[in-house]
């Protein structure tokens, strides 16, 4: 036994031996020595040993990629703690409620202080923010506050940058730590790094940020926003180049890239290595290191090739003609060519590894775009090619969607800001997901008006829903005498005659009350009348009589007959999101006066539906009155001539289509302004007679139709578009007009004179 043990010791350590004598070097590489275990998962894999791996790129250039001057993610946090103490802020800890209880959301800009310097962009962003239906220039009433100062430029080496923020906002007495403060930011930090310091504490204030890091990002509190060129429009902006119904025919190249190479710095790793997935054919990747003071300095021996490739593609036409377009880091996470991509309609394809997204806490990116990995980038050929045709295209609309909703320009990307901020603020109350990503968008579906997608025109066919078999007869009255006339007489025995018809609501716009009660005719629906304040955006307020989803606008001296607005109705119900209406006018641009033109002569085109006589689904009153700021309610009460356009401007705005017009039997005839008919509390005593019908036509009606041409120019201006739709249609009954047996027809009566 004991002999059997020796040889079993001697065997084992002779084993030892040959390995020692034979294996010791790579015994020595094993990470059972504890010193060398960090240094060996630091340097494997080894990328230029060629035995193990061979190597697509160049040694020197996947060695500068790791330069050990830069910071690592977990240094560049430990840096954002050191420099912001509220870096675990959330809404319920940093936020105080309190202040919007009373008020609701409103919006204070600090007044700016003479000679401070300001950016063009940051100008307009607080133009964007006066512009808010939100905006107070109270301070007691506000919930949210905005410096002066302009922010946007954090880089020290900037011409732009400004200094001693710290020691500004200190003084300022609104301050209190950076509560209820919102910091925009686009540019952060500067050469090597270009970490995420502004230079000044933030306090506990929100920060909406752009190239926004997820490992600095506090979600629901912090927003990322996308980061835009000074020359982005203050409003209204370029649409989508993916024109609405179009199929988009199969594109020049799958992937495409043109831009800035940079030789050293951060950055430098994804950009240097694009040019591996450059075949010529339809993937194109070209770089440029022709940029910069000392490029020449730095270059390498492939930046002159580059340079001479670079200049043989233009970047437009490579937007316009290519599927996919490669949106990788430069020295921020973010980029222009983000937004570039997103309005040529071309998929972007992210290379920003940490980077979170804009507005991620509403926008699902999983619907337009490609989230990537730097790290695998020779990956993304085969998997663009792996997309099928059907979801590239769902792919395509949905990025002119994101763009025309959120990005198209300062306005909206600001106003996004506010309302996914005033979403926290009551949850049970916010958008959905859903709403943010589905036409029209977030920013035009109002939470307080409902929280039911079947309450809202846009979502039936989605969802399966359909509006409300009745409509509400909606009747501005604004005779000048105390009694009523014929023609609303008649026009309510007509609307009540209809089997649709739920109820009659009229709005009294006259000093004078309104006739008792036993004066109004006997109907077969319920008859309201409701006191107005002789304003006419008063029509388009959100009164709670008001039940139905579809409202019949009319005027008091409309004429229209039971089958008319039965047969208006149906065509409606199809169509919920629109205008559906009788009498219409249209635009033109003007080229000699370089301004937009307004007319009512009977032409093949329409652009607006009157709302003397049309159906709408209620929700835009709501939109009309919450939605719009008040300056334009006021603008429509001033020219008294002005309240139906904005209402088409509106729907036009929101849909993105034309109104339709329906069959009327006798041709509208346009009164004069029924404001100035209303006026014994205004002018002259409550007898003074009106003007001569001659004299009507000839001033009150010049001056009217003055009055809705500067109107109409002064709309453009201020949505920054003409947002009006033209079109050509008209629907009539089956077998209008047809030469059968008028048996055979529903609405007979609309062929009689």
């Amino acid at each position: 036994m004991q002999t059997r043990k020796k040889y079993i010791f001697l065997t084992f350590l002779a084993s030892w031996l040959l390995l020692f004598l034979f294996g010791g070097d790579q015994l020595r590489r094993f990470s059972l020595f504890s010193g060398k275990r960090a240094e060996a998962r630091r340097n494997w894999p080894r990328w230029t040993d060629r035995s193990l791996l061979k190597s697509f790129a160049d040694p020197e250039e996947l060695q500068r990629d790791g330069d050990p001057s830069l910071l690592s993610p977990r240094e560049r946090r430990a840096a954002w703690l050191s420099a912001y103490r509220s870096s675990r802020c959330r809404m319920e800890t940093c936020f105080d409620f309190s202040r919007c209880e009373k008020h609701g959301f409103k919006v204070f800009t600090y007044p700016q202080e003479r000679g401070q310097p300001i950016s063009e962009t940051y100008s307009k962003i607080l133009s964007s923010l006066e512009r808010s239906r939100y905006h107070t220039a109270n301070p007691e009433e506000a919930c949210l506050f905005i410096l002066s100062i302009d922010t946007l430029d954090r880089d020290h080496l900037s011409g732009q940058y400004v200094r001693d923020v710290d020691e500004k906002i200190r003084g300022f007495p609104l301050w209190n730590g950076g509560r209820n403060h919102l910091i925009f930011n686009l540019y952060s930090g500067t050469w090597p790094d270009y970490a995420g310091d502004l230079g000044f504490d933030i306090g506990q204030a929100i920060l909406a940020k752009a190239s926004f890091d997820t490992e600095s990002f506090r979600p629901g509190f912090d927003i990322s926003i996308p980061l835009f060129s000074k020359e982005h429009p203050q409003r209204g902006g370029d649409r989508g180049w993916l024109y609405q119904d179009s199929v988009p025919p199969k594109k020049k190249y799958l992937l495409v890239f043109k831009g800035k190479r940079y030789l050293t710095g951060i950055g430098s790793g994804t950009r240097n290595a694009l040019h591996h997935i450059h075949n010529g054919k339809d993937i194109i990747s070209l770089t440029t290191c022709k940029h910069g003071k000392d490029w020449e300095k730095h270059k390498d021996t492939r930046c002159d090739k580059d340079n001479i490739d670079y200049e043989r593609f233009d970047y437009q036409e490579l937007l316009h003609n290519s599927t996919f377009c490669i949106v990788p880091r430069g020295r921020r996470l973010g980029s222009f060519r983000f937004l570039e991509a997103l309005q040529a309609a071309c998929i972007p394809v992210l290379l920003s590894d940490g980077w979170e997204l804009p507005f991620a806490e509403a926008i699902d990116w999983g619907k337009a775009a490609i989230v990537g990995s730097e790290r695998l980038l020779l990956q993304i050929p085969s998997a663009a090619r792996c997309i099928h045709p059907e979801r590239v295209l769902a792919f395509q609309q949905q990025t002119q969607f994101l763009w025309d909703a959120y990005f198209s320009s300062v306005d909206k990307i600001v106003h996004t800001t506010l309302e996914i901020i005033k979403d926290r603020l009551s949850p049970h109350r916010s958008r959905s997901r859903f709403l943010w990503n589905t036409l029209p968008g977030g920013l035009l579906v109002l939470p307080d008006f409902s929280t039911h997608l079947g309450d809202f025109p846009f979502y039936y066919l989605q969802h399966g829903y359909s509006p409300s078999k009745k409509f509400t007869a909606f009747i501005r009255a604004a005779s000048q005498a105390g009694s009523l006339s014929q023609p609303i007489l008649r026009l309510i025995q007509a609307v009540s005659g209809s089997q649709y018809c739920a109820q009659i609501v009229v709005l009294w716009s006259c000093e004078k009350p309104p006739p008792p009660s036993g004066k109004w005719p006997q109907t077969t629906v319920p008859l309201t009348i409701i006191q107005g304040r002789r304003q006419l955006s008063d029509r388009f307020f959100p009164f709670e009589a008001i039940q139905t989803d579809a409202v019949l606008s009319l005027d008091e001296d409309t004429s229209l007959s039971t089958s008319e607005v039965d047969f208006a109705f149906l065509v409606w119900r199809s169509f919920p999101e629109r205008i559906v209406g009788f009498p219409t006018q249209s635009h033109f641009w003007d080229p000699e006066q370089g301004r937009w033109g307004y007319t009512s002569r009977w032409t093949n085109e329409l652009s607006i539906v009157l709302t003397a006589a049309a159906f709408y689904h209620r929700y835009y009153h709501s939109l009309f009155t919450e939605y719009l700021p008040a300056g334009l309610r006021e603008l429509v009460d001033r020219l008294a001539a002005c309240e139906d356009i904005l209402m088409n401007v509106l729907v036009a705005a929101v849909t993105k289509l034309p109104p339709i017009k329906v069959t009327q039997r006798k041709q509208h005839k346009e009164a004069a302004a029924q404001q100035a008919e209303c006026r014994d509390g205004a002018e002259g005593s409550p007898s003074a007679p009106l003007p001569a019908p001659a004299k009507v036509k000839g001033t009150a009606g010049s001056r009217r139709f003055s009055q809705r041409q500067g109107c109409l120019n002064q709309l453009a201006d201020w949505f920054g578009y003409m947002p009006l739709v033209s079109s050509q249609l008209r629907l009539d009954p089956i077998l209008f007009k047809d030469q059968v047996s008028v048996l055979r027809k529903k609405y007979p009566s609309l062929e009689k004179p």
